[in-house]
């Protein structure tokens, strides 16, 4: 402790300190908690559409799990650098950031919400970017579409959740059944604490940011997390993967320390990514590449990395 301090201290110590009115202080701002102003916010079934731009090919962004608007702030920025290039729909799924939750099956009424979506706004081939849950939701609605789908983009985000690959359907609804139980039976400081560690050791790279992006999860409904969770678990797109006739962009982040200390031990970018090709079998026209170092929140890792490669994906097509 340097001396002027030590002498500051030792002086308060021995004069009376008169109290002073005070003002509470305000808390920092939360960096990730900004919105660009949209054109137009509406209401669409249980989805909240937040529309940036109004000329140029559409593109739809779908967060993942307890994820919000907020996470595609700087995306949507990259995006609409070139004026009337594109038409940026936003949106927020029931349960998340602050939207009330569906009574049940939220995959499901989702999946035929950005179907109607699409139909009621007449898109024309938009193009789908969805992160993690967001990337399998926009697998199930390419599935869907087929040919009036433009262009698939997955920021790791697969067909069928990783780690379940080989279960038997049985084994999945009793995991679905039983992550569902434990999240509506989880204490809201527990279920903090958690979001927090998961930000800090997987979310995202630098510390700081985890804990700007924690609290954000946190105005997401819990039980709806879990049920949200559940239907993931439960779930198997890979059977419907050749209806898709949209190319696929898939988008794979890699940190060699993660990899290196987890159960499969050392892993190289080519090991990720043929594993995810693994889980993509099916779709006629697939891309795969990496973005590192990066993990599950790339957007937030290397928003740079991810504009390259969504801008060349977009310009190819």
């Amino acid at each position: 402790m340097k001396a002027a301090l030590l002498f500051a201290l030792a002086l308060g110590a021995a004069v009376p300190v008169v109290a002073q009115p005070t003002t509470p202080a305000k808390p920092p701002a939360n960096r990730f908690d900004a919105y660009l102003t949209p054109a137009e916010r509406f209401e669409s079934g249980p989805l909240l559409v937040e529309r940036h731009g109004s000329k140029g090919r559409p593109l739809i962004l779908i967060p993942g799990l307890a994820s919000g608007p907020w996470v595609w702030q700087e995306t949507i920025r990259q995006l609409l650098d070139k004026p009337d290039e594109f038409t940026v729909y936003v949106l927020t799924l029931p349960g998340f950031d602050g939207r009330a939750p569906l009574a049940e099956a939220p995959f499901e009424t989702t999946r035929a919400a950005v179907r109607d979506l699409i139909a009621q706004r007449k898109l024309d081939k938009p193009v789908l970017i969805g992160h993690s849950l967001g990337a399998t939701l926009s697998f199930a609605v390419a599935e869907d579409l087929g040919n009036r789908i433009g262009g698939v983009v997955a920021l790791d985000g697969l067909p069928v959740f990783p780690g379940t690959e080989e279960l038997a359907p049985p084994q999945r609804l009793q995991m679905a059944a039983n992550i569902r139980t434990r999240m509506a039976a989880s204490p809201a400081d527990a279920f903090a604490a958690q979001q927090r560690q998961y930000m800090r050791s997987q979310g995202v790279l630098d510390i700081g940011k985890a804990d700007d992006i924690a609290p954000l999860l946190l105005r997401s409904d819990r039980e709806a997390v879990g049920a949200w969770m559940a239907d993931l678990l439960a779930l198997d797109l890979r059977p419907g993967l050749p209806k898709i006739a949209a190319p696929v962009l898939v988008m794979a982040p890699f940190y060699q320390y993660d990899v290196a200390q987890g159960p499969q031990g050392a892993m190289t970018p080519d090991d990720k990514i043929a594993h995810y090709r693994s889980l993509l079998d099916g779709v006629a026209n697939l891309e795969v590449v990496p973005i590192a170092p990066a993990r599950h929140f790339l957007m937030i890792d290397q928003p740079l990395a991810l504009a390259g490669a969504l801008r060349r994906f977009l310009d190819r097509r």
